[in-house]
């Protein structure tokens, strides 16, 4: 069954709109849409008969805005007009039939039987869903009256459903244990990752040494000598060689790690960031229109960079405080097991703390990522179209938006700045309590000799670092939430299936003729049907042209040749094969574009013409610009070929910029050639340079082009005349313009406006010769 036509109707039965006294308040199942059980007042219903489904409309038969009802019930169909008051209804029995179709953001649902047309509803399309809902309910009560029910309505239903899921799934807040993802681009380096792990536990055992070493030097040095008994040198010798070595061991096992784990954490983010990109680059174009570049720029440049910090020093100091917090308990313990029991107190405060504040914080810094995105997508927005900004005097304006999108991220850092500036010296005094609570307990112990001075000073050494990294480790729960944020970010890109699947077991290309075979194809943008039912047949070196008003789904079919998009019914065939079989990279090799607004790269002349293929010698390259009559001004630029190109071919005119474009596209020596709209935005004289290097790219290959202006298509061997997303005509321009069609009137109305303005334009060039020939 097609998404942009349902139809259910079995065997024609006349069915007559009747009228019916209001009865008793109808049943709503729980199928029925969120009006309330008032909105059919008034509605012609039986008692105990049951609602399946409301539909509220919005547009009355002129496309003008008013409001309607249309309700299915288990018996009927009843309706509210728009602009009327009385209520309309339909017994649903065998031979009615309710039909489903949108077009151009206007969707409508016909009711008709044998005889013909009942009614129609129409809706702008953000009640879509609510219109498909209620046509799988008449289905179901079509199905209950003939007895049958399709496969085909409850797999429909179970995609909508499907989707929804989807969409709902995307909107979980962050977890921390998302950051374990990260372990697919850790896996590599796990070797170097085990001997850090080693070195920063060794390096962590070797700072717990000196404390260990001040207890015999309280105790059999210090102390002694205090109550008269001379110093033992040779012990002091080895004590204090002891806390040499300790150190200097510390130092250099945590400078082995440090450098080893920053290595590999400096290459995971690499790989985090290129794996990102290229799998975006790998998106289809149906990703790319519903994201706002400063977002995606922010999610693969600062979010990877957030990732990276945490990578390549957070997660090393969280993993020695780990590693020192948990071996410094058990030397607390091992030194005095009461005394060790009175440091832990804090440590439930303190956990319930992070409990309580860890996802705050999360939630916090995915939406000040969010924020942040605003801001670049201004930037994004305002630099590229800084022409355009100037042109209309509107920097203020732009300096504005700027300004509220940085005044909404200063709101949100503000809002966390307040959480955290709590919670990080309520941490810290916990610890200063604890520590107290040490000190006494230790008075006490000492006081009644259970402990030596020794001891205590050796604990309170540990305790010192105890509650260091007991604080340190609190501290990490910010950053740690920022990266699970970033991350979620992240591998929602990476989550992202392209639309365009590449094939599991692809055709390979070989000697491509160029022959393009469209049968039945179908395509939907969301909810809107933008191609229905094409079938067309391009043969190899044939030159077609795409005809019909904006929004007849020229561009669409243009899209689809490309695989921009696919298909969302029928096939694409090439040369015999399903384009869906075929490599999307290999494809595209045979296809050169030429589009109606160029884009060239900053960089050279010469790379944006070698873009397609950058092995081509400078011959080639000359050649190609030759044959796009591109050469002559290419000389004239002060370095030639090596003349730079500004960011969007900045410095050239448009005329410059689509020869250039033609040169790239002749260079690959496509099979394929697309023409979008190519001379659509030059003036005449132009249009005739580009239409000459046209000719020289046109020639022997199988073109399709795209033009509102009739006359740029005189040499296509066919016009296909589009009209709404379907096909209306297709022929020669003398069989189109004889048969007095659809293409006739455009053909027509173009002559009108080209006369017209031929005529305004002779009284100025009248007036010129009289003033230069009085």
């Amino acid at each position: 069954m097609r998404l942009n036509q349902k139809r259910v109707g079995l065997a024609a039965s006349a069915v007559n709109s009747k009228s019916m006294p209001p009865a008793t308040s109808p049943t709503f199942t729980a199928a029925e849409s969120t009006l309330p059980p008032t909105a059919l007042t008034g509605a012609p219903l039986q008692p105990s008969e049951n609602v399946l489904a409301v539909l509220s409309v919005d547009l009355d038969h002129n496309l003008r805005f008013a409001d309607g009802l249309v309700a299915v019930t288990n018996r009927q169909v009843i309706a509210r007009f728009p602009s009327e008051t009385t209520w309309r209804s339909w017994d649903i029995q065998s031979g009615l039939a309710l039909t489903h179709y949108d077009h151009a953001g206007v969707g409508a649902l016909q009711l008709q039987d044998a005889t013909g047309q009942l009614a129609v509803w129409r809706y702008t399309l953000g009640r879509n869903s609510a219109a498909l809902k209620l046509l799988a309910r008449f289905e179901q009560a079509l199905a209950a009256v003939s007895g049958t029910l399709t496969a085909q309505i409850q797999d429909d239903e179970f995609a909508h459903t499907h989707e929804e899921v989807q969409v709902s799934g995307q909107n979980k807040p962050p977890s921390t244990w998302t950051l374990l993802r990260l372990w697919r681009f850790a896996h590599p380096y796990r070797g170097l990752l085990l001997v850090g792990f080693v070195l920063t536990l060794a390096a962590t055992a070797a700072t717990l040494v000196p404390p260990y070493l001040t207890m015999p030097l309280m105790d059999r040095v210090l102390i002694p000598f205090q109550n008269g008994q001379p110093i033992n040198v040779a012990l002091v010798g080895w004590l204090l060689a002891g806390l040499l070595g300790s150190a200097l061991l510390a130092w250099g096992l945590g400078w082995a790690k440090t450098y080893i784990l920053a290595w590999v954490s400096e290459r995971i983010g690499a790989d985090l960031r290129t794996t990102t990109y290229e799998h975006l680059l790998k998106l289809s174009l149906e990703y790319f229109g519903g994201r706002r570049t400063g977002d995606l720029m922010a999610r693969i440049g600062s979010e990877t960079d957030r990732i990276n910090v945490f990578l390549s020093l957070h997660l090393l100091d969280f993993a020695t405080d780990v590693l020192m917090i948990a071996m410094t308990a058990v030397i607390l313990f091992s030194i005095d097991p009461a005394l060790a029991l009175v440091t832990l107190v804090p440590l439930p405060i303190i956990g319930w703390m992070i409990h309580q504040v860890r996802d705050r914080l999360r939630t916090g810094f995915e939406k000040m990522a969010r924020v942040w995105s605003e801001v670049t997508n201004v930037l994004a927005d305002t630099i590229p179209g800084i022409r355009v900004v100037k042109a209309f005097a509107q920097e203020g304006r732009e300096a504005q938006r700027f300004k509220e999108a940085n005044r909404h991220n200063l709101i949100a850092n503000n809002r966390l700045n307040r959480l955290w500036s709590l919670f990080s010296p309520t941490v810290t005094l916990l610890t200063e309590i604890g520590l107290l609570v040490v000190w006494a307990a230790g008075i006490w112990l000492v006081s009644r000799k259970q402990i030596t001075v020794g001891v205590l000073t050796a604990f309170l050494a540990y305790i010192g670092r105890f509650y260091t990294r007991l604080d340190s480790m609190s501290r990490i729960v910010s950053v740690t939430q920022k990266a699970a944020s970033a991350t979620k970010r992240i591998f929602e890109i990476l989550d992202h299936v392209s639309s365009v699947p590449e094939p599991k077991n692809p055709v390979a290309l070989t000697g491509v003729q160029g022959r393009i075979e469209m049968r039945g194809a179908a395509m939907r943008y969301g909810n809107r049907s933008v191609l229905r039912d094409l079938n067309l047949a391009i043969e190899p070196g044939e030159m077609i042209g795409l005809v019909g008003h904006s929004g007849s789904g020229k561009s669409t079919v243009v899209n689809l040749i490309c695989r921009f998009y696919d298909v969302t019914e029928g096939a694409i065939m090439i040369d015999g094969v399903d384009l869906r079989q075929v490599r999307v990279a290999d494809w595209r090799r045979h296809i050169g574009l030429v589009l109606q607004e160029p884009f060239l790269f900053f960089g050279t002349i010469a790379e944006n013409i070698a873009y397609g293929k950058p092995e081509a010698t400078r011959e080639e390259i000359i050649a190609a610009a030759r044959a796009a009559h591109a050469h002559e001004f290419i000389l004239r630029l002060p370095q030639g070929y090596d003349s730079l190109v500004g960011e969007r071919g900045q410095g050239l005119s448009g005329g410059e910029r689509q020869r250039i474009s033609i040169a790239r596209a002749l260079l690959i020596d496509p099979r394929i050639l697309i023409l979008d709209e190519a001379t659509a935005s030059v003036d005449t004289e132009t249009e005739r340079e580009i239409q000459k290097a046209l000719d020289n790219l046109v020639h022997g290959r199988t073109t399709i082009a795209i033009a509102h202006r009739l006359s740029t298509l005189r040499k296509a061997n066919r016009l296909v005349v589009l009209d709404k997303g379907l096909k209306v005509e297709e022929g020669t321009h003398q069989q189109l313009i004889a048969q007095r069609g659809a293409y006739w009137r455009l053909y027509q109305a173009q002559a009108r406006q080209e006369q017209a303005e031929r005529e305004r334009m002779l009284p100025v060039d009248e007036a010129a010769l009289k003033e230069v020939h009085p």
